[in-house]
């Protein structure tokens, strides 16, 4: 191809066309090197290189250097990789190069191996090769090479410094990360944003936002990485807040910020929100691609809204297996076992293969239903039809299917012969059984054997004083709850929470503290007579404690979802819909009641606790009283 061809195949925006066709004359290394920055695609790139090599200017280090980053943005790093080893005696600007296009596509032994050899050919770095090779770089290297920026004295570059404190941050190691943060000349909001991602990635989130308070300036990246860390652990109702402090701050959320809040969402159970959310994605231009739907999908399950989940789900173009999941697991999650199963068959129609995760969904939606023998048909299938390796969580599904089932033995034979390690978790649902079943026996074994391997947890102790309580053994109960305190074991305390026009509120049993609790006992009051005349019974002995029938009677009447339903009945209007979200399993007393007051007040009530969902409609629940 002629210079003036090659020329003319350029973008026409590019301002040495007209000037080449009037008076063509070879460009210099500078014109080269501009046309170099503004082609955009790879074959522009080639022709621009043949040029060089034509011309004589192949080993030019400003023109290598050049090429070398574009063929790598450009994402054909082999040919960069051609152009460096092609390229006699290279500088430290096409080492730094050659390093950064390696670590940018996580080939991080090989950008390693450059700078090894670059340091072997005398070619001392420069702060751009340290902050180069660290981005992004495992923490093992990293430590490596700190050490190298304190030999040649850019440690205290703020690019290299930045990426020292990501990678410790990364790494879990946030004191390390704070103390070169703590000693930064000046702080930037990429390391601000580095240390706030590693308190946040950690659990510490009140020192991630004590140094997003500090911020004069943020991204959505820091907006993100805050929402997501109170998201992620366990603080649903913060990350809500805050993204409404981003939208009135001004800064426009993207997919990332919307999976983090529709995460939130569900966690909360939080539906008036979770359409909020929903309807602000399709007001404001954010694509609900196969992600967005899928984690709506999620969420609305999780808010007690399987139609919601569900017409979402139909209107996806694309589904894959995950897609497929959330639906299968939001059915089994409120207790619609064929739904599950029949649509786990429509999964398999469309050729798509079903994962682990799958298989967890399907046998819970079994356990819910009582369905045994299918639960031990999918069990089997997973290794013998479709090659997937029966994890821990399946196991723990199992458990629970056959211990609520009454196949006690069953269960804990399944347990004892496990190829795999069990974990707390799998033990505690058979301790669950056992306590559903009244097999005292069969508990303290279990507990014997967890404490002799260090495997019990609060759980553990829990589980073995209530079934003590529930045989009226106060005896056990006194020696297991002395055990706990003497191990600094805590009960997990019960909490409901209840959504009222766009705002979480939340209940401990007893709780006091509400702004309407004077309102609250009066319709617990209002309510306790509604039940009596209807022929309710307390069920005192699921009051576990070593107290009288009166007060026995009390305590019951004080549970936090109590008192949310009661907040609920003040709070909206006659025939709404409450919905309600239990940290723990919720007692049969509170059940029974639940059932009960759905028939007195003509309304639906919906209760997800720690094991499912129970939709409760004129005296009646979805669970069948099988939970």
């Amino acid at each position: 191809m002629s210079s003036t061809a090659l020329f003319n195949t350029l973008p026409t925006n590019t301002p040495t066309r007209t000037t080449i066709k009037k008076n063509y004359s070879p460009p210099s290394p500078d014109k080269l090197a501009f046309l170099i920055d503004k082609s955009k695609n790879i074959k522009h790139i080639l022709e621009i290189h043949a040029f060089i090599i034509r011309h004589g200017f192949q080993n030019h280090p400003v023109l290598n250097f050049k090429l070398q980053r574009s063929y790598s943005s450009l994402g054909y790093l082999q040919q960069s990789v051609n152009l460096f080893e092609r390229t006699d005696n290279p500088n430290i600007f096409l080492y730094t190069t050659i390093i950064h296009n390696h670590a940018i596509n996580n080939l991080h032994d090989k950008a390693l191996d450059y700078y090894i050899q670059m340091l072997r050919e005398n070619v001392e770095p420069n702060a751009f090769t340290f902050s180069a090779i660290l981005k992004g770089c495992p923490f093992n290297f990293g430590q490596a090479l700190h050490c190298q920026a304190l030999k040649f004295r850019f440690d205290f570059d703020a690019y290299v410094r930045t990426a020292l404190v990501d990678i410790y941050a990364r790494s879990g190691d946030v004191v390390s990360a704070r103390k070169l943060f703590d000693t930064m000349p000046e702080r930037s909001l990429v390391s601000l944003t580095a240390m706030i991602t590693g308190y946040a990635k950690n659990g510490d989130v009140d020192e991630a936002r004590a140094l997003f308070n500090e911020m004069d300036q943020r991204d959505v990246v820091c907006w993100n990485v805050m929402i997501d860390g109170y998201s992620q652990h366990g603080r649903p109702n913060e990350a809500l807040i805050l993204f409404r402090q981003m939208l009135s701050a001004k800064v426009k959320p993207n997919e990332i910020t919307m999976l983090a809040i529709l995460s939130a969402c569900g966690q909360l159970g939080a539906l008036e929100s979770a359409q909020w959310v929903h309807s602000y994605l399709e007001n404001n231009g954010i694509p609900i691609n196969i992600h967005v739907g899928t984690a709506l999908v999620d969420m609305y399950s999780k808010c007690g809204s399987l139609e919601d989940a569900r017409m979402v789900f139909d209107r996806m173009k694309f589904k894959d297996v995950v897609s497929w999941n959330s639906m299968i697991v939001g059915y089994a999650m409120h207790g619609f076992s064929r739904e599950a199963l029949g649509l786990f068959n429509d999964m398999r129609r469309t050729g798509l293969e079903p994962t682990d995760i799958t298989f967890i969904g399907i046998l819970n939606a079994c356990a819910h239903a009582g369905l045994v023998s299918e639960g031990w048909g999918f069990f089997h299938s997973m290794k013998n039809e479709f090659g997937i390796e029966q994890k821990v969580e399946h196991y723990g599904c199992m458990v629970n299917l056959l211990g609520r089932a009454g196949h006690l033995e069953d269960a804990y034979q399944l347990v004892k012969n496990m190829k795999i390690d069990s974990d707390p978790v799998l033990w505690g649902t058979l301790l669950a059984a056992c306590r559903l079943h009244g097999n005292l026996n069969l508990a303290e074994e279990i507990v014997g054997f967890l404490v002799e391997h260090n495997l019990a947890n609060s759980g553990t102790f829990v589980l073995l004083s209530n079934i003590y309580a529930a045989t009226g053994n106060w005896d056990g109960v006194a020696r297991v709850r002395s055990m706990m305190k003497e191990s600094g074991v805590q009960k997990e305390p019960g909490c409901s929470s209840i959504e009222v026009n766009n705002k979480v509120h939340e209940f401990l049993a007893g709780d006091m503290k509400h702004p309407k609790s004077k309102e609250i006992y009066m319709m617990l009051e209002e309510m306790s007579g509604w039940l009596k005349a209807h022929g309710y019974s307390p069920k005192t002995e699921t009051v576990l404690h070593d107290i009288g029938d009166k007060e026995k009677e009390r305590s019951l009447e004080v549970h936090s979802e109590k008192l949310a339903i009661a907040f609920g009945l003040i709070s909206t209007k006659p025939g709404t819909t409450i919905k309600i979200v239990k940290n723990l399993r919720v007692c049969v007393d509170c059940h029974t009641v639940t059932k009960l007051l759905s028939k007195i007040t003509g309304r639906k009530i919906v209760v997800r606790d720690r094991n499912r969902f129970h939709h409760f409609l004129d005296g009646s629940c979805s669970c069948g009283d099988y939970w």
